[in-house]
């Protein structure tokens, strides 16, 4: 029923992606939010191409954040989905 509407800003995610963590990959696409399933550290590039660093990331966060790559340096959390 809702399949065909347009994705907005406040919309739910429509995809989502397990991410390897890379410092050299860009993500496939820029995320709307980024899961994550296991405790720890998240690294990454934001759309805006800053380095930032969430520092103990509960597991089961959802982050509203537009990241262009989670970098293996830094990251130790796990399970990590991107939303798009």
């Amino acid at each position: 029923m809702y399949s065909d509407l347009p994705t907005t800003l406040t919309a739910p995610a429509r995809e989502a992606a397990a991410i390897t963590p890379s410092n050299e990959t860009d993500l496939a696409a820029m995320s709307r939010a980024v899961y994550v399933g296991s405790t720890g550290d998240l690294a990454v590039t934001m759309a805006g191409g800053q380095p930032t660093v969430f520092r103990n990331v509960p597991a089961g966060a959802i982050l509203p954040i537009r990241a262009r790559r989670v970098l293996s340096d830094g990251t130790t959390a796990g399970d990590i989905v991107a939303l798009w």
